[in-house]
């Protein structure tokens, strides 16, 4: 496929111009770089503190909720961060795309490149935290969900930074789309939660989404459950053909629309 051939040609163009937007975006502060590792840190830290601590929901059943939050809310933070930053690249970038003969359709992945920094910071602190509490990952398990996730962030922001920049509104609209979904996926509580809600369908529903699919499998890496094989697979079907789904939609919108980026800029 003509885009996956112009990731790999680009590679190493994607990866020097991730470390740069990275490093670019705390530039004029002090401590650099260390602010991107060490703000979504205490960010999840307080969580840990607030809900296991203070509140004592319990929503980690038999398990540390420190093992049980952690993984979910890192996994989280990589979709929110790469679907928000990619979404609002091609503006962020517009230089390029009205200025340089350059390949526009790297530019969310340059923005996808330069979040995971970030996010396999958290994904290690996961991994330690938890081996500390006895609990060993499964590593295939592991590259799995980490390249389910990808794979669908890139689906999704295929669509989503070509609507974008041709009409902002859609980034406000996303933001509220991404906070709604912070709240529905079983990040901060425990799918057993709804199992009982309706005969067990809003249950079933919830796990068809593909947010509770990435955040439970990736929480799952660690902790008993597996939403990989459940129910002969079914989560992972529809996972993989709602993601399919997206590339295919937003591909031929990208590809129709990537025309008009440089009069809209």
């Amino acid at each position: 496929m003509e885009f996956i051939k112009t990731i790999i040609n680009n590679k190493r163009l994607i990866i020097q111009l991730g470390k740069n937007d990275f490093q670019n975006k705390f530039a004029t502060t002090s401590l650099g770089a260390l602010w991107g590792f060490l703000s979504p840190f205490i960010f999840m830290m307080t969580y840990v503190i607030v809900f296991q601590y203070i509140l004592k929901t319990g929503s980690a059943g038999a398990d540390p909720y420190v093992v049980w939050f952690l993984p979910g809310m890192s996994m989280w933070m990589f979709l929110n961060d790469s679907i928000t930053s990619a979404s609002n690249s091609i503006r962020n970038y517009s230089y390029l795309v009205k200025k340089v003969v350059f390949p526009i359709d790297i530019i969310p992945i340059i923005s996808l490149a330069s979040s995971s920094i970030i996010s396999v910071f958290l994904f290690v602190v996961s991994v330690v935290v938890c081996i500390a509490f006895g609990y060993i990952p499964n590593i295939l398990m592991f590259v799995y969900m980490i390249l389910a996730a990808s794979c669908f962030i890139i689906a999704f922001t295929r669509l989503t930074s070509a609507i974008t920049t041709l009409v902002p509104d859609v980034a406000q609209l996303l933001t509220i789309f991404m906070q709604l979904c912070f709240w529905f996926t079983p990040i901060i509580w425990n799918l057993s939660m709804v199992d009982q809600l309706a005969g067990g369908i809003v249950s079933k529903i919830v796990r068809c989404l593909p947010f509770t699919y990435l955040v439970t499998g990736f929480r799952q890496v660690f902790i008993e459950g597996n939403i990989v094989t459940e129910f002969k697979g079914i989560y992972t079907l529809i996972f993989w053909a709602t993601t399919v789904f997206l590339f295919v939609w937003g591909n031929a919108v990208f590809k129709r629309s990537k025309k008009d980026f440089a009069d809209v800029l």
